[in-house]
């Protein structure tokens, strides 16, 4: 707007009116040559953001219904955005989510302005099988009897929301609120419908 306002000084002879719509029109095209990424380039955007994160947070809800939040390795995404962790058995989260599985997944990119929520529901997994396939190495250390000291997370995104000035996916400037993926029932909204949160 600032080189507008400097164009603008410049011009004499010219009605305020005139210079009013010749502003309004920039304004209007500036607007127009913006695009709302798709759903299929919100995703590759997560995707990217999700990659360049080293954890990620966990929000669950306590017996309160406040927020607990704790940072987690889990494995990545899958290509339906399902997300794996590993937790104690014992741990605060498994009673938490036995009770409320409500739960947000929030990933910070390091270095940039960019970051994606996965808000969804967890499902508490003690299933060899699904364990053996749903394993990163990392966490071996820790469960070091994968059988018996270990329970899985699985979580099933509802919705995701993502910023990243990088990709050309900022949030609003005025509410801030992130572009938002649906997943289910809702991923059949229109673009324009799915732009922006109504939760900023």
């Amino acid at each position: 707007m600032s080189r507008i306002c400097k164009s603008t000084v410049s011009l004499t002879g010219v009605s305020p009116l005139a210079v009013a719509a010749w502003v309004a029109l920039l304004a209007v095209a500036s607007t127009a040559g913006a695009q709302t990424p798709s759903r299929a380039e919100l995703l590759g955007i997560a995707r990217e953001v999700v990659e360049g994160a080293a954890f990620v947070s966990l929000a669950t809800l306590d017996e309160e219904g406040f927020p607990a939040v704790r940072a987690m390795d889990p494995l990545p995404p899958d290509d339906d955005w399902v997300v794996w962790l590993a937790t104690n058995p014992g741990s605060r989260k498994v009673d938490q989510l036995r009770t409320r599985p409500q739960v947000a997944l929030h990933y910070l990119a390091e270095g940039v302005p960019a970051y994606v929520t996965l808000i969804g529901r967890a499902r508490l997994v003690d299933d060899p099988e699904l364990k053996a396939r749903n394993w990163k190495e990392s966490w071996t250390p820790f469960y070091p009897d994968r059988g018996q000291s270990v329970l899985l997370i699985e979580v099933t995104p509802l919705r995701l929301e993502v910023v990243s000035e990088a990709h050309g996916a900022p949030g609003d400037p005025e509410t801030w609120r992130a572009h938002v993926v649906e997943f289910g029932s809702g991923a059949g909204r229109s673009p324009d419908s799915r732009r922006r949160s109504d939760r900023g």
